[in-house]
């Protein structure tokens, strides 16, 4: 840390200043939104506390902890790893190695299923949810809070990433309605669902070391790479789906932004018809919805 940051009895703002400053120089992306939900995340400060409280001392061993955290992210760490955990849908989730983080994008294909639940509930009264290849639980457990007449099962190749699953379904209250499976996509899986959805490995294989340290390094590599062309999960679900689903199903699916017609297309040599295309919040193309012919 330069001369201020060593100083005995740094204040939170002066902290603040000095990672935003190092971050700047470093080329971080965004230095001053990582500096402070690094630095708020670490000291459990909310924002506005951040500002109100910015005049107080912070003692010796957090200020080792945020310089810590300061080498860990101009590493090239993402902030929330280093936190070791991020909210999604009003949800707190604890990170691991084998898990993805759950990015706001994803929220969207949480907003897209919704109405479809909603009505299927009305339908049968309650609601069976596969999330396959459910990382931290995000997808699955954001529709369970929001659906009470839901039980859900997450899905994943990964024991670390059932773990933690399953450890966030307990943080959250949601443990008596989910239940974490260890399978390969359909393979350890029973029973018909109302509602199968995923984020599955989409990316190519030869574009995955292309993408930026923080993805590279730090996610895990079966959560990324998708095959050749980037498509093998998305064969692999619709070629066994229609025999885990209720005749009135839906599937929800988190696409790459320029997957929308190499998916469908997937998805209708399946017998599958495509409900709804969305896009997400820059624009792309980022959630498609299937049902049964």
């Amino acid at each position: 840390m330069s001369d201020q940051g060593k100083q005995v009895g740094a204040t939170v703002s002066q902290l603040l200043a000095e990672a935003r400053r190092r971050f700047t120089e470093a080329g971080v992306a965004d230095p001053a939104a990582d500096a402070r939900v690094l630095i708020s995340g670490l000291l459990r400060l909310t924002t506005t506390e951040m500002l109100t409280r910015g005049g107080d001392v912070v003692e010796n061993a957090a200020a080792v902890r945020i310089e810590d955290a300061i080498t860990r992210r101009l590493a090239h760490e993402p902030v929330h790893r280093i936190l070791g955990e991020r909210e999604f849908y009003g949800l707190p989730l604890s990170l691991s190695a084998e898990t993805l983080e759950p990015r706001p994008d994803t929220e969207i294909l949480v907003d897209t299923m919704l109405p479809y639940m909603r009505d299927l509930a009305g339908k049968h009264g309650d609601l069976h949810i596969l999330d396959m290849g459910t990382g931290t639980g995000a997808i699955c457990l954001a529709l369970l809070k929001e659906c009470p007449e839901a039980s859900g099962i997450g899905s994943d190749i990964s024991v670390d990433a059932l773990k933690t699953a399953q450890s966030n379904a307990e943080r959250n209250g949601l443990q008596q309605r989910f239940k974490a499976v260890q399978s390969s996509w359909f393979q350890a899986i029973d029973g018909k669902f109302h509602a199968i959805v995923s984020n599955p490995p989409y990316i190519a294989s030869s574009v995955v070391d292309t993408l930026a340290p923080e993805v590279t390094k730090f996610d895990p590599a079966a959560a990324l790479d998708g095959g050749m062309d980037g498509l093998d999960a998305y064969r692999s679900i619709a070629k066994d789906a229609a025999r885990f689903m209720h005749p009135d199903g839906v599937i929800g699916l988190e696409i790459g932004y320029d997957q929308r017609t190499e998916v469908t297309e997937v998805f209708e040599a399946e017998g599958f018809k495509c409900l709804e295309s969305v896009k997400d919040y820059g624009h792309n193309d980022r959630v498609l919805v299937f049902a049964r012919n």
